[in-house]
């Protein structure tokens, strides 16, 4: 059996890790990879960008499965011209990408559903979305309508915050494109949960939850990022939580999705806010989280190859997910300056020291068989424990034993 990821984060590290525990996966291909996925046995790194090119290489490789790792791609609609050339794959179709590529397409989907969520507005016009700021209840969010990495979502506390905001996003294109259209929405306080479901067009099976930091600074301050850090499970999130977001989102974006006729193979992340003993959506993703997946997989019991071709051949509602008791405590280690301007090409020291965790390269490269950084977000570690007191003791244990010029990390993932 033949696998092809598309990306080169430490989640495509860590999904062609899983992969390859299956021993009837033959080869796994990333495209186009990073320094760490090079160092896998049966992994190879190819360089391509193109859809055409990547379409091609999988016919003539002739690829079992591809997963695209990135949303980009998805969106673009990867999914589609590969099952147009016979080719399976675990992510959905251009249309239903959508719910992730817009964030003003996904409110609409939400609000027609009956999907519990903020109250929002939807502008392209920046002298109609300024005139809008004047009256607005604050505080807001305003957030980027397409596609921003994780940091096109800007929470404004006062007026010349959301104008700042609407200023960037719609004037100066600090996140291009994808600001031209722009969302305000209402601001919900609480504590965030993030929740994979794998989806077979008709089967929803729901993963653990997870709890996100997005903060660049601890105490969840300064800026988005794609994120810093995870523990899995969520420990807020209770039965009773559970139910809640069955009942309010789990179910009526089921029904959307079939009324709709958005059916795929693949996975949805849903973001959301607990908010007084109630979940609201405050996004979809519809591909696998980054750092999520580094934590979820490091949780996983059961084998990750047959859950995802279960969903691919429609057997969801046959699948048992096997879990392993205990936590996850993931911890990413970024260039200084990340998310903005920041340097790389910095020799990273002690990675095989790391004995006792996982460890995902992402903005890694190889020069001459040293590893260097190459991106913002350059790696994470993983480390399993019976509690989540010992999974995170155990994690910065490893992170200590890890060094680059700038390394940058929180030291309280897994405390709020």
């Amino acid at each position: 059996m033949k696998i092809m990821i598309t990306g080169s984060g430490g989640r495509e590290h860590a999904l062609a890790a899983a992969f390859l525990q299956n021993k009837r996966v033959e080869n796994v291909y990333c495209i186009p990879g990073n320094g760490g996925t090079e160092d896998l046995d049966r992994c190879e790194n190819v360089e391509l960008s193109a859809i055409t090119d990547i379409v091609r290489f999988a016919s003539e490789e002739k690829i079992d499965l591809v997963m695209p790792g990135s949303e980009a791609s998805l969106v673009e609609g990867i999914a589609d011209r590969l099952q147009e050339a016979g080719i399976k794959v675990f992510g959905p179709r251009k249309n239903a990408a959508m719910l992730e590529g817009s964030k003003a397409f996904a409110k609409d989907f939400m609000k027609k559903y009956g999907i519990r969520t903020a109250g929002y507005r939807s502008f392209t016009d920046f002298k109609t979305a300024m005139e809008y700021a004047e009256k607005c209840p604050l505080p807001a969010v305003v957030k980027a309508d397409g596609l921003a990495a994780g940091k096109g979502v800007i929470i404004c506390r006062t007026g010349d915050d959301i104008r700042n905001a609407l200023t960037l996003m719609m004037i100066d294109k600090a996140f291009g494109s994808s600001g031209e259209k722009v969302v305000i929405e209402e601001f919900l306080e609480g504590f965030e949960a993030s929740i994979h479901c794998f989806f077979d067009g008709e089967t929803f099976v729901p993963l653990l939850s997870a709890k996100d930091h997005k903060k660049i600074g601890e105490g969840e301050t300064g800026p988005n990022t794609g994120g810093m850090g995870v523990v899995v499970p969520n420990p807020g999130m209770s039965e009773e939580l559970w139910a809640d977001f069955t009942s309010s989102i789990l179910e009526p974006t089921k029904k959307g999705l079939l009324s709709e006729d958005l059916r795929f193979s693949g996975v949805i992340f849903f973001g959301l806010m607990i908010q007084n003993g109630k979940c609201s959506l405050l996004e979809y993703n519809m591909r696998m989280g980054d750092p999520e997946t580094q934590g979820m997989l490091a949780m996983l019991e059961s084998d990750f190859t047959s859950l995802v071709e279960a969903a691919v051949s429609g057997e969801l509602s046959n699948t048992e997910v096997r879990w392993k008791d205990g936590s996850a405590c993931c911890v990413v280690l970024a260039s200084r300056g990340y998310p903005g301007k920041y340097e790389t090409g910095f020799k990273i020291s002690g990675i095989p020291e790391v004995t006792n965790s996982a460890v995902h390269p992402a903005g890694m490269k190889k020069i001459d068989g040293i590893p260097v950084t190459s991106g913002g977000r350059v790696l994470s570690i993983v480390s399993n424990g019976h509690s989540l007191f010992e999974a995170r003791k155990r994690c910065y244990r490893e992170v200590e034993k890890v060094s680059f010029e700038g390394m940058t990390f929180r030291k309280d993932i897994g405390l709020l």
